[in-house]
């Protein structure tokens, strides 16, 4: 077992996570503040950008892969060197479904065009 330095950008906040740790795991018992919900790789809540170093994740499924080579979900990520991350960065994907929901409302086919099927 080898361990490794995680440096939080711009927080200040450091802490040592095994490699066969997740860096969520050691978050909460080391009570870092960092987001999460799911905690099996699909929500991205807890995704952090990998400002420099190299993760292991292969159980997350909500990154693309282009995605995983940038990004860390923590609750997922296995540090493979010490590790510097950006929390709050979020992958485009994320960015890219946000937009897609917001623009939603224009569509033609929605709860306007199913109210005048109705008469």
């Amino acid at each position: 077992m080898t361990e490794y330095t995680v440096e939080f950008v711009g927080t200040g906040e450091t802490i040592e996570v095994a490699d066969t740790e997740t860096v969520l795991s050691c978050c909460i018992d080391e009570g870092i503040a960092q987001e999460y919900s799911c905690r099996v790789g699909m929500c991205l809540a807890c995704s952090a950008e990998i400002v420099e170093g190299e993760v292991t994740q292969p159980a997350a499924r909500g990154l693309t892969d282009e995605e995983a080579d940038e990004y860390a979900l923590t609750c997922m990520a296995r540090p493979q060197s010490d590790l510097k991350l950006d929390r709050g960065t979020y992958p485009p994907s994320i960015e890219d479904d946000a937009a897609t929901a917001a623009g939603g409302g224009d569509d033609p086919g929605g709860a306007d065009g199913a109210a005048a099927d109705d008469d």
